[in-house]
This record gives C-alpha cells, sequence and structure tokens, in this order.
C-alpha cells in the first residue's frame, strides 16, 4: 500500500481531518436534488402494483379483462408474462450444522402459485397515466383460497404450522450453528455464576423518506435495458437485474441519482424492477412507478426480528468463561439477498464486542413465516450483538454483587493484548476499550448522576442511567473502483462503486483526494450512480464505504502522481527519478524549478498527439483497490432517561458518546452519521414496533400506527473521539455510519432498566413502549 498521505494535511483547509460541510447541501436545501421520482422520460408510461390483501394463500385465478378494457390501460400483466425471467435468490454461503446449504427458496417478479404475505406483487397495470392504471388495478379480481398464516418463529416451527413451502419441511431453511459448542458447554459447567435473558429483537420498518421508485427503459436497436432506481451501489444492482433479466451485464445499465434514505433497505433487488423491465420492452416506452407509503408498509424489506435465550458464563471473580446466543430468526416469506446473514454470523461476529471472552456460541433456527421479507437495517445484527453482550453484563452484575463498570474494566481486552485473535476469527488490530469508557464516564459526568436522580424525584419521575460499549466488525472492503478523471473544464472527477444514499460522500471522498494530490476542493465533483462507468464497486452498506473507497483514492492518486512524474519530466526537461511530488506541485528536485498538477493537466491536453510516445496524454486513471479486511469501531454510550411511572412514558433526557473510528476525516459528517444512529437505536428501544394479526394483516401499516422517534424526542448529543487508527486500510479509518445504533441500543434499555430497579424490575424488552413499561412497574408493584 502507499503512504496514507503524501504530506502534512492539516495545512490544508480542505484537507483530512477537517469539518468541512457537505458539498451538495445547498443543492439539496433549495430542492434541486434529483431523486428517481423526479425523473420524466418522454412518451412515459405508468405502472402500478397489485398485491395480495392476504397474509397466504392458493391462487385460484386472476380475471384481468375489466382492468384491460379500462381507459389509457396499455398493459396487465400476470405470472404467466413474467415466466421467462429468471427468480431472485439468496447466494450467501451458510451451511446448516448438519452441511447441508440454505434451503433453495426463490422469489419469482410475480406470485404465480400463493401468496406469501400481505404485499406479494401478483399483477400490474401499465396506463397513460398513474390514475388510470390506479383505476384499472382496482378492477383486476383476485380469486385466492385462504390458509392460515403464521407469524412468529417460534410457531413457524412448530408441529402442525402451516407450511409456506413444500419442499422446506417446518419452514426451516437454516439450523445455524458457530463457534465453540463443546468449549462453551465446558465453561458453563464449572461456572460460578451464570447470567441468563430472553431478548425480543423487535422487527423495524425501514421507513426512508424517499419512497422506492424506478423507471425501466429498453432500446430495441442495441437490446439494451436502463433501470432509473434508487440503490446502494449500481454495480452490485446491475448484477442482480441482470442475472433477473437473463442478459449479459453489458445490457443492462444502471442509474442511480439522489437518494433519499435506505438504512439497508434499496440495497437488492425487487420484483417491481423486472417488472417494469419488462413492460418497457413489451410497449416500446419507458414505464415508471413510484411506491405510495402504504405500498412501502407492505413490500419494502423489513429489519431485525429475532428471539433470543443469552447467556453469559463467569468465574468467581467475574472474568467472563464463555457467551452462548440460541435464537430464532424471522426471515418474513422469502430469502433476501442477505436475509439469514443478520442472525447468524452477524450475530456470532458481534457478541464478541471489545470483551475477551475466551469462547463463543451462536445457534440460530433461521425460517420463513407470512411477513414482510428480512432485509439488512443499519447495523444488521452487529447493534443486537453488543445489545446482548452489555444487557446480559449488567444482569450479571447486579446478581454477583459487582460495579457493572469494574466488570466491564476486569474484562476489556487489554491494549497490551492486540493483536488480538478472537474466538469469532475476527483479528482486532487495535483499540484502548477501556480508556474509551472512561472518557465516557467523566465526559458524561456519571459520578454526578445522583444530584440529577434526586431533582427527577422530586416531580415524581423515575430517573436511570445506562451505559452501552459497544465494537462492531464492519463489512469487510470488497475489489472498489478509484477513478479519477481530468475534466476539460479544468475541474477533476472522482468515479467510485459506492454510493451516498444521505451520508454525504461528494465531501470526504474530495477531502481525500485534495489531501493527496492537492487538487483544488471547489473543482472536484463525484460520480458513482452509473454503471456504465463502473469497473469495479461494492456498494455502500457495512459502514466500508470511506474504507473502501477512500483507500482506492489514495492509491490511485499514486497512480496519477507517478503519471504526473513521467509528464512532467519531459515539460521540465529532467528525468522522470528526478521529480518529487509535493503539496499539488512537481518539481525537479534540489531546485524551485518546477510546475503545478493543474498547468500540468493542462500542457497534456494543449500538447495531445504531439507528444513523445512515452509521455502520458492524460493523468486520468481507471483503478481497482483490491480489498482490505473488516475494521472495528467502538466506543462507550451513556444515556440517562426519566419515566413518568404513572403513564410508563420514557423519556431519553442526557446523551454523550466518546467514539473510537480511527482517523476521522470530516468530523462534522461523523458526528451527523452518529445522531442518526443514535435516534433511530432509540426508535427501535421505545417506540418501534411491526405488529400482525394472526392472519398476517400488517397492523402497524402507516405512520398512523408505526411510531418514528421525532426531534423533541431526543436529546441534544455529546460526541467525543478518542481515535486508534486502523492498520488495515490506508486511511487508519474504522467505519462509523452504523455505530450509533451498536451504543444507542444497549445505553437506552439499561438506563430504562436502571430506572425501574426500584420496583424490582431486572429486565424489560424492546420496545420500552409506555403500556410495556406501565405493566413492568404495576405488575412488579
Amino acid at each position: 500500500m502507499p503512504d496514507t498521505l503524501a504530506f502534512d494535511p492539516t495545512r490544508l483547509r480542505f484537507g483530512v481531518g477537517q469539518p468541512v460541510p457537505r458539498q451538495e447541501d445547498p443543492m439539496l436545501l433549495r430542492g434541486e436534488g434529483r431523486y428517481t421520482d423526479d425523473i420524466s422520460l418522454p412518451n412515459q408510461a405508468w405502472a402500478i402494483i397489485v398485491r395480495s390483501p392476504f397474509g397466504h394463500g392458493v391462487i385460484k385465478n386472476i380475471d384481468i379483462e375489466a382492468a384491460k378494457e379500462m381507459p389509457g390501460v396499455l398493459g396487465v400483466y400476470t405470472a404467466a408474462d413474467m415466466a421467462d425471467y429468471a427468480p431472485m435468490r439468496c447466494a450467501l454461503p451458510l451451511k446448516s450444522r448438519d452441511g447441508s446449504p440454505l434451503a433453495p427458496i426463490t422469489r419469482p417478479p410475480l406470485a404465480s402459485d400463493k401468496v406469501r404475505f400481505v404485499g406479494d406483487p401478483v399483477a400490474f397495470v401499465v396506463a397513460e397515466t398513474k390514475a388510470q392504471a390506479k383505476d384499472a388495478a382496482e378492477a383486476i379480481f383476485l380469486d385466492i383460497d385462504t390458509l392460515d398464516a403464521v407469524i412468529d418463529a417460534p410457531s413457524a416451527a412448530a408441529p402442525g404450522a402451516p407450511q409456506l413451502y413444500d419442499h422446506v419441511p417446518g419452514n426451516l431453511v437454516l439450523d445455524f450453528v458457530a463457534g465453540q459448542p463443546e468449549q462453551v458447554a465446558e465453561a458453563f459447567a464449572k461456572a460460578a455464576h451464570v447470567a441468563k435473558l430472553e431478548l425480543t429483537n423487535n422487527r423495524i420498518v425501514v421507513a426512508p423518506m424517499e419512497p422506492r421508485s424506478a423507471i425501466g427503459e429498453f432500446d430495441p436497436e442495441s437490446g439494451r435495458f436502463t433501470l432509473h432506481v434508487g440503490s446502494q451501489g449500481v454495480f452490485g444492482m446491475r448484477n442482480a437485474m441482470a442475472e433477473v433479466m437473463k442478459v449479459p451485464l453489458e445490457k443492462l445499465r444502471i442509474l442511480t441519482r439522489n437518494v433519499g434514505g435506505s438504512f439497508g433497505m434499496k440495497a437488492g433487488p425487487y420484483p417491481e424492477y423486472a417488472c417494469l423491465m419488462h413492460a418497457a420492452r413489451a410497449l416500446g416506452r419507458p414505464v415508471k412507478w413510484t411506491d405510495e407509503r402504504t405500498g412501502s408498509f407492505q413490500s419494502d424489506g423489513q429489519g431485525r426480528d429475532h428471539e433470543v435465550v443469552a447467556e453469559l458464563a463467569l468465574d468467581a471473580e467475574g472474568k467472563f468463561l464463555a457467551v452462548r446466543v440460541t435464537s430464532w430468526s424471522n426471515i418474513g416469506a422469502y430469502i433476501t439477498n442477505v436475509g439469514p446473514m443478520m442472525g447468524t454470523a452477524n450475530f456470532f461476529k458481534n457478541i464478541q464486542a471489545n470483551y475477551a471472552t475466551p469462547a463463543i456460541e451462536v445457534a440460530t433456527k433461521v425460517v420463513v413465516t407470512n411477513t414482510v421479507p428480512i432485509v439488512a437495517y443499519r447495523g444488521a445484527g452487529r447493534p443486537e450483538g453488543n445489545y446482548f453482550m452489555e444487557r446480559l453484563i449488567e444482569t450479571a452484575a447486579a446478581s454477583m454483587g459487582i460495579d457493572p463498570i469494574e466488570l466491564r474494566r476486569k474484562n476489556h481486552i487489554r491494549p497490551d493484548q492486540f493483536p488480538f485473535a478472537a474466538p469469532t476469527g475476527s483479528h482486532y488490530d487495535g483499540g484502548d476499550f477501556t480508556a474509551v469508557m472512561e472518557q465516557a464516564l467523566a465526559e458524561a459526568d456519571w459520578n454526578g448522576f445522583e444530584a440529577r436522580k434526586a431533582e427527577t424525584e422530586k416531580k415524581g419521575w423515575l430517573r436511570g442511567r445506562g451505559i452501552g460499549n459497544f465494537l462492531e466488525c464492519t463489512a469487510p472492503p470488497t475489489k472498489e473502483m478509484g477513478g479519477i478523471r481530468f475534466e476539460e473544464d479544468g475541474s477533476v472527477t472522482i468515479i467510485t462503486g459506492t454510493l451516498d444514499y444521505g451520508q454525504g460522500h461528494w465531501t470526504p471522498f474530495a477531502q481525500v483526494l485534495h489531501s493527496q494530490l492537492g487538487v483544488p476542493f471547489e473543482k472536484i465533483k463525484l460520480l458513482q450512480g452509473d454503471s456504465d462507468e463502473l469497473i469495479a464497486g461494492g456498494g455502500t452498506g457495512g459502514s466500508k464505504s470511506l474504507m473502501a473507497s477512500g483507500a482506492a483514492i489514495i492509491e490511485a492518486s499514486a497512480l496519477v502522481v507517478e503519471k504526473g512524474k513521467q509528464a512532467a519530466s519531459h515539460f521540465l526537461e529532467a528525468a522522470a527519478v528526478d521529480i518529487e511530488f509535493e503539496d499539488g506541485r512537481f518539481t525537479i528536485a534540489g531546485t524551485d524549478r518546477g510546475i503545478e498538477l493543474m498547468d500540468l493537466v493542462a500542457k497534456l491536453r494543449e500538447a495531445g498527439d504531439s507528444l513523445p510516445a512515452d509521455v502520458p496524454r492524460t493523468l486520468s486513471v481507471k483503478h481497482i483497490f483490491d480489498q482490505a479486511p473488516m475494521a472495528y469501531p467502538n466506543g462507550c454510550h451513556i444515556a440517562e432517561v426519566e419515566i413518568d411511572p404513572e403513564t410508563g412514558h420514557v423519556q431519553v433526557v442526557r446523551y454523550h458518546t466518546v467514539n473510537d473510528f480511527g482517523v476521522i476525516v470530516n468530523p462534522l459528517l461523523v458526528q451527523g452519521q452518529a445522531h442518526g444512529g443514535i435516534v433511530q437505536g432509540i426508535g427501535q428501544a421505545i417506540m418501534e414496533r411491526v405488529a400482525y394479526s394472526e392472519d398476517g394483516q400488517l397492523l402497524s401499516g402507516s405512520f398512523s400506527d408505526y411510531a418514528l422517534p421525532r426531534a423533541a424526542d431526543v436529546p441534544s448529543f455529546g460526541f467525543s473521539s478518542h481515535a486508534v487508527p486502523a492498520k488495515t486500510n490506508p486511511l487508519g479509518a474504522k467505519g462509523c455510519g452504523e455505530a450509533g445504533c451498536a451504543g444507542s441500543l444497549p445505553a437506552v434499555m439499561n438506563a430504562i432498566v436502571d430506572a425501574l430497579s426500584p420496583y424490582g424490575v431486572k429486565h424489560i424488552n424492546m420496545p420500552a413502549r409506555p403500556e410495556t413499561v406501565w405493566a413492568a412497574i404495576h405488575g412488579a408493584k
């Protein structure tokens, strides 16, 4: 790898480490963002998806004749029309404990034999206008013999439960186990103390601001599709949809512009996208679809949903001996591209957290149910692993009469233990976990809590404090493009396969390039949403974007410098070996003769073909960063809550975090990412829960029935950094996008249990909604 920085970035106003405002914000605040629904193509038609109103049933007939005769209707399509396309599938190499692979469940673009959840697409209508398409969709008659439904994982696996697939007995798609089961069993057998909890990881609606939307196009002359769609990476989306459409990769182009949130949900393919491209080819015109919020609640992939038994074995002094997690994972009606990952491999990787636990076992039964399929949701199993461990620690400390802070100190991985080989297979390259926690305790005024508690009690309320240590294993950066293109107008374009869906990639990526090459910050552009421009792309997800794209930009910059030395040697009439580069300028070593990089680019363009053969015509490069190990962001969150015992209402009133995100390129953006994750964690902890009726009807199907946190529901957040640079990537970054969830779930829930402890409450499950808290108080009484 090249040196991480060519020169001291602190001398640059827009260099690495500076809190530079997001470049796209003025455009977005002026309403000039261009989202998929903002796009209207000439002669486009509109599509409306017809969804199953039943949770489970056999399709007997779909009568489309009346719909076909409606005004403006161009086409009505069912599964028979889509039969030539490939189904979507999950390619994860997960295996059951007996060595058998993940059950072969695939998802067609439209349901043909059965409907398996409310919202399952069964048909679609294309018309001249959206209103006409909606009218025609309502004229379609569905003849479905309803079947009994099952909505939770343990019930789905019970004898006699409704079966979603004939070839998947017991609805069990994976019986997963990982770790050291024999060593864990021995540790529990000899343990002086065992802490045990039953925990619910409540199902979440993702609810991005922008609903899913897409436009399909087809060019009959080239035989090429174009799909305009919100995504988390056009390279991966192209690969997935080309497989569904059964076309070579070069016959499909994916275009993504601004994306109004995703959190994992828009990363993979959906049935609607194949339907739109089919209709575009069949009708010879673009076809557009934008979901409405009800359709989003019914069809967008949802998050979480696990029932867990977690156990921690300790010796008489409080040293951790082993941790064991036994869980049910409800992945919904179909297996998405990552659906089984969260409750299996990601639980296993992240239950370790920042503790020196010598043995770990995770055993998960993954089942299908008559609910919306599960996808990745911010953290995707990583916050949960930390939540389980932190709740176990609090439970163990209470039962053993040990200060929970001291119990954490005793079991933290120490700095002298790095590099640390975890029993999960992870290799932690560094950290300072106890120091991070001590800093958080001091800055959050842990010792001043009793005075604040006394003030709260004066108004008859309860007050509690909670700590949430966390360490998460990011997704390992895969191959990623680092393109640097010098444009004719004097600007410089970064081309990369990660994709910003709200994070603000443009600014930090430009800071990295600015620090490496000294290119004027205001001249830097970002191209990220066109699959035709990419030669690689891992997309954005798993908190790896800066580690992947940042490394790719650094390596690509080194190639620009090497080409620049060759070019500068020609114009400066010196040997290339004598050319040096610093602060955006090529100079002859030992002299003041030199040329600015941007001036050199202009001279190369002017000279064109008159240049000698050994002089590059351009400094532009297309480079592929060849992946890196995962990183391990970590930190400590401390929350304080107030609870009204008369109503059970919980309010988070104080919050402070200290984080080790390694090298921070832009502190302003990192704080924003932390804030967003914290708020989503608070939402899951005290508000959010997807609810179904016994027959599979979605009861929380709108914002009238599903609570999201608002600004008034959260306090101001304290944020500090205690950085230990990562050794796994050239930037030294560790990722930060999902860490807010990882710390907030345990911090908030530990604070709630602490507040309720005077009543003898030892545990409460998420979400700690008013009725749940009130019941816990009165049940304890």
